[in-house]
């Protein structure tokens, strides 16, 4: 039994074995005719998955493809795209042209025909082709370009900090649109020669870009430390007016160096001390005046008024913005006045008028004295009272002696303002010598000679310091 079991599978092996060869043998002449037909179709035909200029090769003659390739040559356009938009070269505009037909060729040539069937499987690639165009047509194209316009071309900005309502941000770099010229020439030129349709000058690497970017960790740290030093607010008190250095003031006081470096400028801080004292110096400058006959003069000169110390101050606002300390405080100043108003003249001074020989005397607003006065002797230069100015009590002084080439005279109150000459007393003068013509002829050797009794209440009420208008 066993016997006859064997023998009935040995006899079904040989039969599956003799209908496997029946069937495997046409189809390995099919395949092998089928890789023959392949061999000799794909001898004068392209095989594999590649392109020409962007054209399928598969199945195709040499003269079809090159037929193709000239056909589309004539529709072709690069679309550069540039920082600003989309510019355009078309065939027409360079003479573009193809007509290498040996190169069709060789490529068909150089193809493994006798492999056909794993190249259909192979990996795509864009071949490369030689193309032909105008050079002078194909420079004057690029060069007509707007992106390739210097003049129009803007560089690129660093992210950086900038003031703005109130604090100190990152503000964003700007790219720009300057391009490395001969470098986008050339990647331009390549990408028609090679038929590619889009270009991108940005991906190409053909822009000048920023170094920083707003992502840098060094700029916020700057923006933390100047932020600090506008955090303080100094404000300048002049009585009937203020000046304000806030964060944006202070902002302009930062100079911003390389490397995130930065400063709190001095030269800066000095700048602006010269300009608080173009608005708030007084000090031998021009006023306009009313005087007590209720005539408005103008005043030119004289030693009188505030000046500001510019180079202090400037030292002294540096340290307070460096301390973070926000005050209400002074300049330094290097000449001072008695009041700070607008008006630094103020409610209390001495008015001289020349012309009527009278000297009036103000405190708080209130005339305390009206008297005449002898000024100097008119028309003698040495011996002229100066006037249209307003210059300050230098001194006060009692039982004085005034010296000079011709004279020792002594007097009981002396009140100077301008170097030698000052106000006094005069006892060698009748009342009825003070005012009027006196000054033309017999006048002083510049001073104001004054009745004792008007010059002992001016020397009494009256501070060192105290303005002298004369006019």
């Amino acid at each position: 039994m066993g016997r006859t079991k064997d023998r009935l599978r040995k006899r079904r092996r040989r039969e599956f074995k003799r209908r496997c060869v029946l069937v495997a043998f046409p189809v390995a002449v099919a395949l092998l005719i089928i890789y023959i037909i392949g061999v000799i179709y794909f001898t004068n035909h392209f095989c594999g998955r590649d392109t020409v200029f962007g054209i399928k090769v598969a199945r195709q003659t040499s003269q079809e493809l090159m037929e193709q390739v000239v056909d589309k040559i004539q529709d072709y356009q690069l679309l550069i795209e540039t920082r600003t938009g989309v510019e355009v070269i078309g065939a027409k505009d360079v003479a573009l042209d193809f007509s290498d037909q040996a190169m069709i060729e060789k490529l068909l040539k150089d193809q493994r025909q006798f492999f056909w069937f794993t190249q259909v499987f192979g990996k795509s690639e864009d071949i490369p082709i030689r193309m032909e165009y105008d050079e002078e047509l194909m420079e004057a194209m690029i060069t007509g370009l707007e992106c390739m316009d210097v003049d129009a071309m803007t560089p690129p900005v660093d992210a950086h900090l900038e003031y703005v309502d109130g604090a100190f941000v990152i503000v964003k770099e700007d790219l720009g649109t300057t391009l490395e010229v001969a470098a986008a020439k050339e990647r331009i030129l390549e990408a028609v020669v090679n038929g590619e349709t889009v270009l991108s000058l940005e991906a190409a690497g053909c822009y000048q870009n920023p170094v920083i970017y707003q992502d840098h960790h060094e700029l916020e740290r700057l923006s933390k430390e100047v932020n600090k030093l506008t955090d303080v607010t100094i404000v300048y008190d002049f009585e009937d007016r203020s000046e304000i250095v806030d964060g944006k003031r202070i902002a302009s006081f930062i100079a911003f160096g390389e490397n995130f470096s930065y400063e709190l400028s001095l030269e800066r801080i000095e700048d602006y001390m010269r300009e608080l004292g173009m608005t708030y110096d007084t000090f031998g400058l021009s006023r306009r005046f009313l005087t007590s006959t209720g005539k408005t003069v103008s005043l030119k000169g004289g030693d009188y008024g505030w000046l500001i110390d510019k180079d202090q101050s400037a030292k002294e606002l540096h340290g307070l913005i460096l301390a973070g300390k926000s005050v209400t405080t002074e300049p330094v100043y290097r000449y001072e006045g008695i009041e700070r108003g607008t008006n630094d003249i103020g409610d209390t001074y001495i008015e001289v008028s020349i012309a009527r020989q009278w000297m009036w005397c103000y405190v708080d607003g209130v005339c305390i004295a009206d008297t005449p006065v002898v000024t100097g002797t008119k028309g003698v230069s040495d011996r002229e009272t100066p006037k249209d100015g307003v210059w300050a009590i230098d001194a006060k002084m009692t039982d004085y002696y005034l010296v000079g080439e011709d004279y020792n005279s002594h007097v009981d109150y002396w009140l100077p303002f301008n170097g030698n000459v000052g106000i006094h007393d005069a006892d060698w003068r009748e009342m009825e010598e003070f005012g009027g013509a006196t000054y033309l002829t017999d006048g002083s050797h510049g001073c104001v000679n004054t009745p004792y009794h008007a010059v002992k209440k001016i020397y009494e009420n009256v501070i060192i310091g105290t303005p002298v208008v004369v006019y």
